[in-house]
């Protein structure tokens, strides 16, 4: 007799896991995932043993949530702002900008003082979003009322946060870095943050009328536009969630650790660039930004601990591993595709 549930299924797990790419992706990592601890649990003495601890102890599940907020955050954004036709590279800078403004603004209110009741550590939290937002703001005005190239707004916007940030450190601290806050937004918080956001994305990108507009913005502008949309409106907002959201993370980041460090590539190291990769990797699918995000995150705080316990594994290696990854990703499955608009500038037909 044939199985009456063979068939069945749950369609918003199904809308959310939307394709075969993200499920092999899911599947992968599971299985690797079980390997491992099926041979940690066999050989313990053995590096399987070392890794498998490493892998699933609590303190590398608090720092990998610490390092993918920013990660996936910004991830996220992205998607909007590549959805909506317009390429945003300069996520680095937004996480960089609301990094230090998270922490000056907290440390200006004074830890164990409040703003309306608001406690000072989540003003400056606030206040990160806002300093992210503002300069997505500009950078969308550029983009979109003047035209810019997007490539290279972006990376006026990455180049400015990475100078204006330590020299206003500097300034008002004496130094790139600044003190350290004595007080921190736990990793708990930025994991909810990471998974609320998620989800929260991808209702709003395949679930409202916002994420349609959103997406013919970027597929077919003059379709929209033939409709009475305005192609400029849902761009300008596809840019703003881009720096909301990657000023979450630029916060998380700093406060979960309660300092600015303004030295080298500043604290954000990269991160808005994985998170472009991240994006990439996950074939702009909250879900699969998530799990990119999770894993590079992942790499790095394994790559920490392992260092500690006495194996020479290079940082800068690990830092590569996300983008040899999404390029043989990009060659061998072939499965990412950008907005047929992204990057394109669009004039409103009257």
């Amino acid at each position: 007799m044939r199985n009456p549930l063979a068939d069945v299924s749950i369609p918003v797990l199904d809308d959310l896991v939307e394709s075969d790419y993200v499920r092999s992706l899911i599947v992968g990592t599971v299985g690797v995932l079980g390997a491992l601890l099926v041979l940690g649990t066999l050989f313990p003495d053995s590096v399987a043993g070392d890794l498998s601890g490493i892998v699933f102890s609590t303190s590398t599940a608090a720092s990998t949530a610490r390092l993918a907020a920013p990660i996936v955050l910004a991830g996220l954004g992205g998607i909007f702002a590549e959805k909506s036709g317009v390429i945003n590279i300069g996520l680095e800078g937004l996480l960089i900008i609301s990094a230090f403004a998270s922490v000056y603004v907290a440390s200006v209110v004074g830890i164990g003082n409040a703003v309306l009741g608001v406690p000072a550590i989540w003003v400056g939290f606030l206040a990160g979003i806002a300093a992210s937002t503002a300069l997505a703001a500009v950078f969308g005005i550029v983009c979109i009322e003047f035209k810019a190239d997007q490539i290279i707004a972006g990376l006026a916007v990455w180049l400015i946060a990475l100078g204006l940030a330590p020299f206003m450190s500097t300034v008002f601290f004496g130094g790139v870095n600044t003190p350290n806050l004595g007080a921190r937004v736990s990793w708990r918080y930025s994991a909810v943050m990471v998974v609320v956001a998620t989800l929260a994305s991808w209702w709003a990108l395949n679930r409202t009328a916002f994420g349609k507009h959103l997406r013919a913005a970027g597929e077919n502008p003059k379709a929209l536009d033939t409709v009475g949309v305005s192609v400029s409106k849902v761009r300008h907002a596809g840019v703003l969630l881009s720096g909301v959201l990657s000023g979450v993370g630029g916060s998380a980041l700093a406060l979960s650790i309660g300092q600015f460090v303004g030295s080298g590539e500043t604290m954000v190291q990269g991160k808005g660039f994985i998170a472009i990769v991240a994006y990439l990797f996950g074939n702009y699918n909250p879900l699969g930004t998530l799990g990119a995000g999770v894993l590079f995150a992942g790499l790095d705080a394994i790559q920490i601990r392992l260092q500690q316990l006495g194996y020479a594994i290079p940082d800068t290696l690990v830092q590569t591993i996300p983008y040899v990854v999404v390029i043989l990703v990009l060659a061998l499955v072939g499965r990412t595709r950008l907005p047929e608009a992204a990057g394109e500038h669009y004039e409103t037909e009257d």
